[in-house]
């Protein structure tokens, strides 16, 4: 058995978690923080057999685009600030981040 825990971001979070319900997998939704842009992710967690590890991978790849964002850059340390003129910049946020763990027991109460 394996624990796939996914790192989305908020806005791919129930299109993921409705793919997954179709295809019969649960999950624990869970919401964090964090990152370079320090705003609010979703952690997926699923529980599944080895064997069906690659069609939960698949799913979340499906399901969780990357997608470019503008964002206004933080003021220099220690820097001038009078002659800093911040221009927002893109940055590449979506996807996942995924981890796969090994199961050594699982308990139901």
């Amino acid at each position: 058995m394996k624990l796939v825990m996914a790192v989305i971001q908020d806005k791919d979070s129930n299109r993921l978690t409705d793919a997954l319900g179709k295809s019969n997998y649960q999950s624990t939704k869970l919401a964090t923080t964090g990152g370079f842009l320090k705003e609010g992710n979703t952690t997926l967690i699923i529980g599944c057999e080895d064997e069906y590890v690659d069609d939960v991978l698949q799913i979340i790849k499906e399901n969780c685009s990357h997608r470019e964002q503008m964002v206004a850059p933080i003021s220099p340390m220690g820097g001038n600030a009078d002659s800093y003129i911040p221009r927002p910049v893109k940055v590449e946020v979506g996807g996942a981040t995924v981890f796969v763990l090994p199961i050594e027991s699982f308990f139901q109460f």
